[in-house]
């Protein structure tokens, strides 16, 4: 038997675009890199609010930065990611609480169809070409019946403050557990360093032994 895998969690909002990327890299890599992805959702607003950090896109500068990152970024992930044409009434006024909701309650109900739905999720904000996830419609409205009890609130609640123990101040943030050391990354380019941590190869974005495109 080789070496146990490596645990990471990976905390995400969809509101996040960065989320986005960090997403897909993970995902592309569980099954080449020698580790255990735990999808974590969380909910930014809880975290900036913790953390006294603002949006970027409040900040002219950063917003015109993010606009052009994402493009560039879209390319070099090869994820189908753009700025909404509503940004401001998508992102800063409808916000992520009940998609968080309804991701922490399918992690409780259905944890294997949370990397499908999280991503449908995603494809949903960030980008036109969204596509169903498989999930039926009696699923989907059970989901939808539990995002307000106690439990799938306090869900949330939990795993956004867990972020926060571990020092976060945005998304995304991947927690590597390796050799008895906990190590938090901030963002989606950290991968590299976060290869380096795990002792393992770092392949790019799109790593050759998949075809990634979405």
């Amino acid at each position: 038997m080789g070496p146990l895998p490596r645990t990471l969690e990976l905390f995400y909002d969809v509101l996040s675009p960065y989320s986005w990327l960090g997403f897909e890299v993970l995902c592309r890599y569980q099954n080449i890199w020698n580790i255990k992805l735990q999808l974590r959702p969380s909910l930014i607003a809880g975290i900036m609010k913790d953390s006294g950090n603002k949006p970027p896109a409040l900040l002219p500068r950063k917003a015109q930065y993010l606009s052009q990152d994402i493009k560039l970024l879209r390319q070099h992930f090869q994820i189908p990611i753009q700025f909404p044409k509503d940004f401001f009434s998508v992102i800063l006024e409808k916000g992520s609480l009940s998609a968080m909701r309804f991701l922490t309650a399918l992690s409780l109900e259905h944890p294997e169809m949370l990397e499908k739905v999280s991503r449908e999720l995603w494809m949903r904000v960030w980008s036109r070409a969204a596509e169903k996830a498989g999930m039926t419609i009696e699923q989907a409205q059970g989901i939808l019946e539990k995002i307000s009890t106690p439990k799938v609130r306090n869900q949330l609640k939990e795993t956004t403050e867990a972020a926060c123990r571990y020092g976060a101040f945005g998304l995304p943030i991947t927690v590597a557990h390796v050799d008895g050391q906990t190590h938090m990354l901030f963002g989606s380019d950290r991968m590299e360093l976060l290869a380096y941590l795990l002792g393992e190869k770092w392949m790019g974005p799109v790593p050759p032994a998949m075809n990634a495109r979405l």
